[in-house]
């Protein structure tokens, strides 16, 4: 296997842990607390690498890693949450699965990652399988949680983009990196869980276990490969891989929940499937380089970062 295969491979365990979360969130958690989950989610996981790390964010960091925690967790969940109470789960997929157009259009602003028509085929036949495997006949439309998800789509897709260009300080690695963007998102989502919610549930002995593995394996495991596969991947490249959340989750209905998978289902399964492999020929290595960009992972020399060579997601991330 080559190294790339190798890292593609890690990075692509994210989204298909992601795709488990509505199975856990169901079947282990306690009902209508989706801000609460999200908050149970992020700030453990980040305070845990940070305590694990022991580093924190320093000079200009401190801004960058509340924005980044912002984009990728503190936005993310409330506005992925809204869409899917306020539209069928189906349609809240689709929305979501805009996320790699909004990254081609993002990275060529700021990444000078170079849209090719391959990366926009690859990216609208990923939209269209998830479309096959999760929307159904009938299946309402509301004005709110259609712009609730594409908000979401192009925060997290905002986060991927700008976790490359800024990169992270040196001397830090990417797990550390990690830890701060969770806390910072968890920071984000605790008044408004509490504003929205209430105060928190009782919990049993399950709702703990769920939470448990939603906050390491689904969350800081996770997260930590994601973010480490945007430092050695392009963002599109990344990014192409998040339709298999929703094909694993698509798969734990069927087997865990007795869910019909019929053959439109299937043929949408196979045409993401298809458009995630296809994403991932692309060139590991931008033909450009945007003026001033860092890719994730440069060092930073004399104070001046130096560029090297070089992020949809389900319903439920």
């Amino acid at each position: 296997m080559s190294r790339k295969a190798a890292v593609v491979a890690l990075t692509a365990l994210a989204p298909i842990s992601w795709g488990s979360t509505y199975f856990v969130t169901t079947e282990f958690l306690p009902p209508d607390r989706p801000l609460f989950t999200g908050l149970m989610r992020a700030l453990p996981a980040g305070l845990l690498l940070l305590a694990l790390t022991r580093k924190l964010p320093s000079g200009a960091w401190w801004w960058k890693s509340a924005v980044l925690g912002a984009l990728n967790i503190g936005a993310f969940f409330p506005l992925l949450f809204l869409a899917a109470y306020r539209l069928p789960g189906g349609v809240a997929a689709v929305v979501g699965s805009v996320g790699p157009l909004f990254v081609v259009g993002l990275a060529a602003l700021f990444l000078a990652e170079k849209p090719t028509a391959r990366t926009l085929l690859t990216a609208v036949a990923a939209a269209f399988g998830v479309s096959l495997v999760v929307l159904k006949a009938g299946a309402a439309f509301d004005l709110v949680g259609v712009l609730a998800g594409l908000l979401s789509s192009l925060s997290m897709s905002a986060g991927v983009v700008f976790t490359k260009r800024w990169g992270r300080p040196e001397g830090v690695g990417a797990l550390a990196l990690t830890g701060w963007q969770l806390t910072a998102g968890g920071l984000v989502i605790l008044p408004i869980a509490f504003l929205v919610e209430g105060a928190p549930p009782v919990l049993t002995g399950t709702h703990l276990a769920g939470y448990a593995y939603l906050a390491l394996g689904n969350t800081a495991i996770s997260y930590f490969l994601w973010f480490r596969g945007i430092e050695r991947l392009s963002a599109s490249s990344v990014t192409l891989l998040g339709p298999l959340s929703p094909i694993t989750a698509a798969v734990i209905g069927w087997v865990a929940l007795g869910q019909a998978l019929g053959p439109v289902q299937v043929l949408g399964m196979v045409i993401a499937f298809g458009a995630t492999l296809a994403g991932q020929l692309a060139p590991a290595k931008p033909k450009g380089a945007a003026a001033g960009a860092v890719p994730f992972g440069s060092p930073e020399k004399n104070g001046q970062e130096v560029s090297m060579d070089l992020e949809v997601s389900g319903v439920r991330r």
